[in-house]
């Protein structure tokens, strides 16, 4: 692999998701989530660990152990963050926003770092032909054969098309220059919503590899799933092809066309932020009020971060959050 094609797989790649530890195998292109790879309730009833990680997000996995009265008083400075308007008590709708804040933090950071390397001048804008020298430069000195090189099949002419007609869609006021807003669609159109049909198409074009405009069970299959020959399919392979035949392919026919894979990748809406700031507050809210005091909330650190906390240490550092 080049170095210019290992930035643009950086810089441009869609983050679809990171599959179970025991699918490891399986390309999730799913945009709704839910917040923790930990089942919320299972035969044991209640699991916190999922809680944790969807209140915490990604840091709840770099948890250290901490004593009840650390991860108090860590969690009592989230709490004061969470709490916008500062009123003494925290609403559904803050905590709310607080796990797609944290869920999301990953693409702010990514936003942050790539906007700083696209714009180094710190403009307001960045203009396609700024963007497209500096990822595509490199192609003004290759021949036409490398020019149709790539990786998986996709070539470097391809990349290019791809990312140009991404960037259209991204520029709402169509001046072919991106601010930092549309900046952060083009590079996650999984989380912006009039970005999302792209998602679609970008994905029709990854798997229909005969070009027929549907996806096949063995494209569908392919697209997650290559073993090796005379390799057994592992049983989620099974689920799946249940899952095409099932529910995927809902007309039948044998394929999904462009709506069955968009309800695919984009199925119907349910928040899980909206959900889990639901479930915490009534696990919490001794009095009822449907809100939030600090003392409630610590009261039941144990549901939000448990006997363990996240090494806030680092993140405590960090001015623009904590």
């Amino acid at each position: 692999m080049t170095f210019w094609l290992f930035l643009f797989l950086i810089f441009s790649s869609v983050v679809i998701g990171i599959p179970k530890p025991d699918e490891k195998d399986k390309k999730d292109r799913t945009l709704e989530k839910d917040l923790s790879e930990k089942e919320h309730y299972g035969h044991e009833g209640h699991n916190p660990e999922y809680d944790h990680e969807a209140f915490l997000g990604e840091d709840a996995k770099t948890f250290d152990q901490l004593t009840p009265e650390e991860s108090q008083r860590r969690l009592a400075l989230i709490v004061e963050k969470i709490d916008k308007d500062h009123d003494g008590f925290v609403t559904q709708e803050e905590l709310k926003d607080w796990i797609r804040y944290t869920q999301r933090r990953y693409i702010v950071d990514d936003v942050e770092r790539q906007w700083k390397t696209h714009n180094p001048e710190a403009k307001e804008k960045i203009s396609w032909e700024e963007y497209k020298k500096m990822l595509y430069g490199f192609m003004d000195d290759m021949d036409t054969n490398e020019l149709d090189k790539g990786d998986e099949g996709i070539s470097y002419k391809q990349m290019m098309t791809r990312d140009r007609r991404r960037w259209s869609v991204a520029d709402l006021d169509k001046d072919d220059a991106l601010n930092k807003e549309e900046f952060t669609a083009f590079l996650h159109p999984e989380e912006t919503g009039h970005m999302r049909d792209i998602v679609v198409v970008e994905t029709m074009e990854d798997i229909d590899k005969d070009k027929d405009g549907k996806l096949s069970l063995e494209e569908y299959i392919g697209d997650m799933f290559r073993g090796s020959e005379g390799e057994s399919e592992p049983e989620w392979v099974q689920n799946e092809k249940e899952q095409f035949s099932t529910y995927r392919d809902k007309d039948g026919d044998g394929f999904m066309d462009q709506e069955e894979v968009k309800n695919w990748v984009i199925p119907p809406d349910f928040d899980h932020a909206e959900a889990e700031a639901r479930h915490l507050i009534y696990e919490s809210d001794s009095d009822a009020d449907q809100k939030l005091t600090k003392d409630e909330i610590l009261a039941k650190y144990d549901l939000f971060v448990g006997s363990q906390a996240t090494d806030f240490g680092e993140a405590l550092a960090r001015h623009d959050e904590f």
